[in-house]
């Protein structure tokens, strides 16, 4: 049976004692970093499945590590910072960071975020990019058709809903920035813009998780952005 493979880059011995205690109960293998030029040389010769990365390293910022490794790779990224300003996290997440978690943190939730990461991971790997059809619970995407469902019943969506509800299927899982939504959808990313997202995202979210069992699909990141529910 397959073992994920992490890796953790952290230079707190206490914290990363933490995580390597926790990927044990879990069975997961792991490898370890304390440096930001030991992570990029690891991400290439590990390939591990997910990094869990801190942000303030010793020799290097964890943004620049991240940009770094989108510039070759898609392999998910956890952030784990004691930053907890939206700034910051709105940094990681833009330079390509797929979540964010801030400490102290709690074991289940870590392990909770590492299993979505794993799943984006797996499901990447083994569906096309140009797949016609999209299934989250009782959501439904036919993208060659540009309808959505939800129990087989058609939503009506407008363009910009359908656009944006497209965006956040293709990304389940990963948390998607104010700014890289408004870049996407409408080609700036100006913060006068975001008021409108919002008022976009509260319509589509009412449309699609109305009278279905599963309780939320689109996830709000106070300050930072949305994510997709992987149900």
């Amino acid at each position: 049976m397959y073992k994920p493979k992490i890796l953790i880059v952290e230079d707190d011995p206490a914290i990363s004692n933490l995580i390597r205690t926790t990927l044990d109960t879990q069975n997961y293998q792991y490898h370890t970093a304390k440096t930001g030029s030991g992570a990029i040389l690891d991400a290439v010769s590990y390939n591990p499945d997910v990094i869990i990365l801190d942000l303030g390293l010793p020799d290097m910022d964890g943004v620049e590590i991240i940009k770094k490794v989108r510039s070759w790779s898609n392999m998910p990224i956890i952030v784990v910072s004691a930053r907890s300003e939206d700034r910051d996290k709105v940094d990681a997440l833009d330079a390509g960071a797929d979540d964010y978690l801030t400490k102290p943190f709690s074991v289940e939730e870590f392990l909770a975020r590492l299993r979505v990461a794993l799943r984006r991971s797996y499901m990447e790997g083994n569906t096309s990019e140009e797949s016609s059809i999209y299934i989250n619970g009782e959501l439904k995407i036919d993208y060659v058709a540009g309808c959505a469902y939800i129990q087989d019943r058609e939503i009506h969506l407008t363009p910009i809903e359908y656009k944006l509800l497209c965006l956040l299927a293709k990304n389940t899982g990963k948390v998607l920035t104010h700014n890289y939504i408004l870049k996407e959808i409408w080609g700036s990313s100006l913060e006068s813009d975001i008021p409108s997202l919002r008022v976009f995202m509260a319509t589509l979210r009412k449309k699609i998780e109305k009278n279905t069992s599963s309780t939320t699909y689109i996830q709000t990141h106070i300050g930072v952005g949305y994510r997709m529910i992987r149900h």
